[in-house]
């Protein structure tokens, strides 16, 4: 039994110290990041070219009639 937690304990160590999967994990992070913020940033866009597209029908609308 003691052999059994020893070589699970090793495995531990071992899995705990690797590196190999960080870089991909930071870039997922990174990507997912941008994307929050490109959606944070698209509702305010929207919204202000929503209010100058309906400006410009409404002076629009007014010179036509």
């Amino acid at each position: 039994m003691q052999v059994l937690i020893s070589n699970f304990y090793a495995k531990f160590q071992t899995l705990i110290t690797r590196e190999d999967g960080q870089d991909l994990i930071e870039y997922a992070l990174v990507v997912a990041l941008i994307a929050f913020a490109a959606t944070a940033g698209m509702n305010s866009l929207a919204s202000g070219i929503n209010t100058a597209f309906s400006g410009i029908g409404n002076m629009l609308n007014t010179y036509t009639a």
